[in-house]
């Protein structure tokens, strides 16, 4: 049995709260998987392979398991959608919470090592993986778990993003997603983050912001690469990647950015929930947005507005992005060609891809082709 370790950080300690180790076994294949149940949330306990490098990760199993079904699937478009933002002004830290992205100071020696809980796979994929679900802040939200092998080898890195409105959501909504990555041999950083009603912008940039940090403070710990990782988010995750992309001149390690129908302007979202009043997507996208902002819409609070659209913070220092919409999503493309834009004018590249139908977030990740494709462009961006 692997047993995970508890980290403790320096400001904002990495706590370990919640570990799980994966069963390995002489056999060449384990068993089958299992939920481990910890801290209220089921995580689909998984391993990955020890031999492999990540950068031969393209099997056609593991791009397939991308689209299998989430055991807890996203709401569904009718009833449920993520925002993502874009900026009209550089942002700065928040006076509360000040990120910590660019922190390499070496992580502490675990204070403790908590006994794991144990599940066996017949995914020889993933053996040797250990999960362990880390703090990274001392609010509940602020919590990500980390599949990793304890090889100590360095792995490239992909932070998973879930989104949900900005008002909810949940990384157990990401398993399916988070063991597809874990399959190539990534170090994955699934997180949590404060939802708008915890705290309003920019809250939860600061979280995203935090999380890497940590992860970089702790890259030994889990057998992780601090200068070489990706941030994949959707829907109002992907708001939160892009604007994680767009932070400050760039972040140590980062190489790339993948939003999936990512709402990467709130302000046309907000001007396009009082135009199209007929699309109740659209209309619960524009009050999301607001609430956002701390319930304070753009001609009372411009300064929060021109901080939550991502495109204002576009700097040549910036990291190549990858967007994909489908063409009759209530998240339309425009969101992202506006980034694009800006970040052409600054010498950026930035991909926009559209698929067709209407799905958003995870379901149209689950089109086939689209994971993949984005698959393919994550190693390409990486060491």
């Amino acid at each position: 049995m692997r047993t995970a370790a508890t980290v403790s950080a320096l400001a904002l300690a990495a706590l370990v709260i919640g570990p799980v180790a994966l069963q390995t076994s002489s056999a060449a294949h384990a068993s089958p998987a299992t939920l481990a149940h910890y801290g209220g949330a089921s995580i689909t306990a998984s391993k990955a392979t020890t031999t492999r490098k990540a950068r031969t990760k393209h099997s056609t199993k593991a791009k397939h398991s991308a689209r299998k079904a989430d055991p807890s699937p996203e709401p569904s478009t009718t009833t449920s959608a993520s925002a993502t933002a874009t900026s009209t002004a550089k942002p700065t830290p928040s006076p509360t919470a000040k990120p910590s992205a660019g922190a390499t100071a070496k992580p502490k020696k675990p204070s403790a090592t908590a006994t794991p809980r144990v599940a066996s796979t017949d995914n020889p994929l993933l053996d040797g993986t250990v999960i362990n679900t880390v703090a990274y802040g001392p609010h509940p939200r602020q919590r990500m778990d980390v599949w990793h092998q304890t090889d100590g080898l360095k792995r490239p890195g992909v932070f998973l993003i879930h989104g949900g409105w900005w008002s909810s959501g949940d990384k157990k909504y990401m398993t399916a997603i988070t063991t597809s990555y874990a399959e190539q041999g990534y170090t994955v950083f699934n997180i949590n983050y404060r939802l708008s009603g915890d705290a309003a912008w920019p809250a939860q940039r600061t979280d995203a912001l935090d999380a890497i940090a940590t992860a970089r403070r702790h890259a030994a710990l889990w057998s992780f690469d601090p200068n070489n990782y990706v941030v994949v988010g959707f829907s109002a995750g992907g708001h939160l990647a892009s604007a994680v992309g767009t932070y400050g001149d760039g972040l140590p390690g980062l190489r790339g950015v993948v939003g999936i129908s990512p709402v990467t302007s709130p302000m046309l979202a907000y001007e396009d929930g009082a135009t199209d009043v007929f699309d109740l997507n659209k209309r619960k996208l524009r009050e999301s947005a607001i609430q956002l902002a701390g319930g304070c819409e753009p001609v009372k609070c411009p300064k929060i507005w021109a901080s939550m659209e991502v495109p204002r913070h576009a700097s040549k220092g910036d990291v190549p992005e990858l967007a994909v919409h489908s063409q009759d999503e209530f998240v339309p493309a425009e969101h992202s060609l506006r980034l694009k834009e800006r970040l052409k004018a600054v010498g950026v590249s930035m991909t926009v891809l559209t698929e067709p139908g209407s799905e958003h977030s995870t379901p149209m990740y689950r089109l086939p082709g689209v994971a993949e494709t984005v698959q393919d462009w994550i190693a390409g961006k990486l060491l």
